[in-house]
């Protein structure tokens, strides 16, 4: 994938007026803002392709790319705007565009194309770069915002779905975990899982953003090196979602994907109950969002009625296992999800 942005002309202006820009040698049209958090925006965009019949005229992605499966039928695309203030925001941009492309997996999001372009400052911004990258696109939107609207409505996952998209996390973060050297996505949370609802069949999960991803294992030989580790955490890893180790990391400690694995056992108590097994803490007075995690101290809430299987209850706790070394991993994971598959279907 190049890194140039040839044809951009004022992406700005052209963002928020509905025209046309060009990601290397292929043109989009922006339908529409999706979402926006810190300095990145989404855009919903749409493949402009030559005005002629010719599969070999039209080219666009199609061209590009030998395997098409994550290439959109109607050329509907997400792309994804940041803008970049200083050098350590373009290294992070750039190690995100690095980690995304490493892998190749049906459930998680791949990297299309990207561009970083070198921009002027001037009193309306203050950014010197902006990076451009562009994803298949998902308008079913996060676990997140199901989330939202199934507790508006009281819905929940049938047993059958929670635990087909578990599975397919699964298989995402198995493909992560066993890659040389293993990576740890380092962010795994509702916010990060795209559904896409199917007729007649469980919905698709798939795994995105890669920016907190890292080569999973780490030796901590001092008390400097844990405290680093606990910073970095705090700035790239939800707090709700955040293993007890990164919490409060030993001066003296082997760290590894298993972290994960805590935030995968949240994910799926989130799955079930559209939050983690920890935020009850925030709404009470004087609560502890650390100590509760740290303390491994769930709650569960009223669920559909009949209530989820214990089964269920069970797995959760068996990944939430405060002491890291014996946690399971995501191979005995995938094991067990797979008996309860069985069991449940």
């Amino acid at each position: 994938m190049g890194c140039t942005f040839s044809g951009l002309n004022a992406f700005y202006d052209a963002a928020n007026s509905g025209g046309d820009v060009w990601i290397n040698e292929n043109r989009f049209r922006i339908v529409r803002q999706l979402g926006e958090g810190g300095f990145a925006y989404v855009f919903l965009v749409k493949e402009v392709l030559a005005d002629s019949s010719s599969d070999s005229v039209r080219g666009g992605l199609r061209k590009k790319f030998k395997d098409s499966a994550h290439l959109s039928d109607d050329g509907s695309y997400a792309l994804k705007k940041v803008l970049i203030q200083n050098n350590e925001q373009l290294e992070l941009v750039k190690e995100e565009i690095r980690v995304s492309s490493l892998f190749s997996h049906p459930n998680l999001l791949p990297l299309l194309d990207h561009a970083i372009i070198a921009t002027k400052p001037t009193q309306e911004r203050s950014w010197h770069h902006e990076a451009y990258l562009l994803f298949p696109v998902h308008l079913d939107g996060t676990l997140l915002d199901n989330a939202e609207t199934m507790k508006a409505k009281k819905e929940f996952f049938s047993t059958s779905d929670v635990l087909q998209i578990f599975r397919q996390l699964c298989a995402g973060l198995k493909h992560m975990h066993n890659f040389d050297p293993p990576y740890a996505h380092n962010d795994i949370k509702p916010g990060n899982v795209l559904i896409t609802y199917r007729k007649g069949q469980p919905p698709l999960a798939i795994l995105m953003d890669f920016g907190s991803a890292r080569p999973a294992r780490r030796h901590i030989s001092s008390r400097s090196e844990a405290l680093q580790l606990q910073e970095w955490a705090a700035e790239h890893c939800s707090a709700p979602f955040r293993a007890p180790e990164l919490w409060d990391c030993a001066s003296y400690a082997n760290v590894d994907e298993r972290t994960d694995i805590w935030s995968l056992g949240c994910t799926l108590y989130a799955i079930m109950y559209g939050v983690s097994p920890f935020e009850y803490v925030l709404g009470e007075s004087g609560g502890s969002l650390q100590l509760a995690i740290i303390n491994v101290q769930i709650k569960w809430p009223a669920g559909p009625s009949p209530q989820y299987p214990d089964a269920l209850h069970q797995f959760v706790k068996w990944m939430l296992q405060p002491q890291a070394a014996v946690r399971p991993r995501i191979d005995d994971i995938v094991i067990h999800v797979d008996k309860l598959i069985s069991k449940f279907n």
